[in-house]
Formats: structure tokens, sequence, C-alpha cells
């Protein structure tokens, strides 16, 4: 094995001080990027966050979350039950029984999910601060550059009539 090279796949290096985001796209087989995107995306924050306090139905889940076809939530739920996430149990009955559950991974994931879920809290005037701030710049930009579009307008029809 070449020094410096981990014997394990998909290990993507430290991340300490030299520590690059960038480098998540650019690293053999590191899949950081692509778990960051299952993991983070509506549908499974959704899923386990409703998984997180006991084991659900697949019709409760889809039920509990609003918006989510049927083909979402049931891909949403394989692709965290292969991550390891969640456990899918099939009960032998007619018509059979689906239950879906935290794993003690996916349990370690939704605690990192309930701080995110705090700042988020925590911090939601202060955004929606910045966001109406942020929307009067922008609309007092369009509208100066509306002004300075009309006034150079004004000036070619100006040059225009003058010119005949």
């Amino acid at each position: 094995m070449e020094d410096g090279t981990s014997e394990f796949p998909g290990y993507c290096g430290d991340t300490g001080g030299d520590y690059d985001v960038l480098q998540w796209d650019t690293r053999v087989d590191c899949e950081v990027r692509q778990i960051l995107d299952r993991v983070a995306d509506k549908w499974s924050l959704l899923a386990i966050a409703l998984l997180d306090k006991r084991s659900l139905r697949f019709t409760e889940l889809r039920r509990m979350i609003d918006g989510v076809s049927q083909r979402m939530l049931t891909r949403t739920l394989r692709h965290l039950e292969r991550d390891g996430l969640v456990s899918r149990t099939v009960h032998p009955t007619v018509p059979p029984r689906v239950d879906y559950a935290l794993t003690p991974l996916g349990a370690t994931l939704h605690e990192t999910i309930r701080t995110l879920v705090t700042w988020t809290e925590g911090h939601q005037n202060e955004i929606a601060a910045a966001r109406a701030a942020y929307d009067v710049r922008v609309a007092a930009e369009q509208r100066a550059t509306a002004d300075e579009a009309a006034k150079r307008e004004a000036i070619a029809r100006d040059v225009l009539t003058a010119g005949r």
C-alpha cells in the first residue's frame, strides 16, 4: 500500500487543520457529498425526524409528511435503508405490514438534525431580518437600474428628435 493511502474504501482523510470542502468532489472514492445530499434532502429529514420517537408504517409516514408522493417516499426510505439509517420490517400479514424505524446510526443523525433545527429556531428572527434587508436593497437597486435606463432612453429620444 502506498504511503498516505487509506485501506478503507471511501475514506476521505481527516477534517483537521487543512480541511477543504472543495475536495468533496475531487477525492477518489469519497462519498461525503453523496451522503450529505441524501441525508439533507427535505424528505429524508422529515422521515428521520418522524421516526425518532417510534417506528411507523409506510402509510403513517405518508400521511404525516405533507406533499410527499408515494413514489418519492418509497425511494427516500429505500435510500435511507441502504445507508443504514432506517430499518424496514415486513410482517407476514394480509395485506403485508411494513414498519420503518431508525437504526442506532440513524438516531445519531437525528441528534445532529435536532441541533440544526434548534440553531434555526434560535436564529430565525435574525434570518428574517437579513432577508427583509436584502429584499429592500435589491428592490432599491432594481429601481435605480430602471431609473437609469429610463434616463438613457430619454436622452436617446432627445438626440433623435433634435437630429431631425
